[in-house]
């Protein structure tokens, strides 16, 4: 009002915003449909501040959410280039084991008997002559190396293993061209060695070792086993203990691999025999 002094408007303003509490409190304690009435604007007012908190942590969320997404694109997309190099690879692989599969032939066969607790181990397969065996033919099974056919009847192959001393592969270690004779330990039944390597041959443990491709009975990198201890030997040569794949306790089914060019192989190396 006009003439009233600024401490009376707060005393007033005061006043009237007391007495207006007072009658929403009143009207809240005394009328039922009031008291709704109120409880549904507080509640409003509640799910308003809460939805616009959910908003906004949503929000942070969905950030986060996205980053992790391009992290993981991202890793998704170096993972597939590197499968799309392994597809290269291997393509160029199985190019190369169709042209050397082309000069061998594979037949299925059954174990029948076989030793493991002897000097001279053997092994008879269900396979014979009338089944295309013929004598000097490798056995392997889908673990690796196990033996070579010596004999066959019309109806079973016999042969010796890995674990028989009379029986030696060529072989090399891991990516290396030097090639070295493989044979049994004569003590353990999952355990050869590879000997006369160089002596400043270096041999790291768990070096894969395959079949030479050499030879002209076993295709070229069939697994034999991964390397173990190396030392010298009379200080010239060096000998590397070779851990088999394959468990002849557990040995059931194999395949006998022949190599089809084998005849005209050993013809050549008897002429040349001859005329040396």
């Amino acid at each position: 009002m006009p003439g009233q002094k600024p401490s009376s408007l707060l005393v007033s303003a005061a006043t009237f915003i007391l007495l207006e509490l007072a009658a929403l409190l009143l009207l809240r304690s005394s009328s039922t449909l009031q008291n709704i009435w109120m409880n549904r604007a507080s509640h409003r007012t509640m799910a308003f501040l809460w939805g616009s908190g959910e908003t906004i942590r949503s929000q942070f969320q969905m950030d986060e959410f996205n980053r992790t997404l391009q992290a993981e694109n991202a890793r998704l997309q170096e993972r597939l280039r590197a499968y799309e190099a392994m597809d290269a690879e291997r393509e160029e692989l199985d190019r190369m084991a169709v042209r050397n599969a082309a000069n061998y032939r594979y037949m299925p066969a059954t174990v029948v008997k076989m030793s493991r607790n002897r000097s001279h181990n053997y092994i008879i397969l269900n396979k014979g002559s009338e089944d295309g065996i013929h004598p000097q033919s490798g056995i392997i099974s889908d673990l690796g190396v196990v033996g070579i056919v010596q004999a066959v009847d019309k109806h079973y192959s016999y042969g010796l293993t890995l674990m028989n001393p009379q029986m030696s592969i060529g072989a090399r270690i891991g990516g290396s061209e030097l090639v070295a004779p493989l044979t049994w330990d004569g003590r353990h039944s999952g355990r050869a060695i590879l000997s006369n390597l160089p002596p400043h041959f270096s041999v790291a443990p768990g070096d894969t070792v395959r079949t030479s491709g050499f030879s002209s009975i076993f295709p070229p990198d069939i697994p034999i086993g991964i390397t173990g201890e190396s030392r010298l030997v009379d200080g010239s040569t060096r000998q590397v203990d070779v851990e088999l794949f394959q468990d002849f306790s557990r040995l059931r089914y194999v395949t006998v691999v022949e190599n089809l060019d084998r005849a005209a192989i050993m013809a050549l190396e008897a002429e040349g025999e001859v005329t040396r």
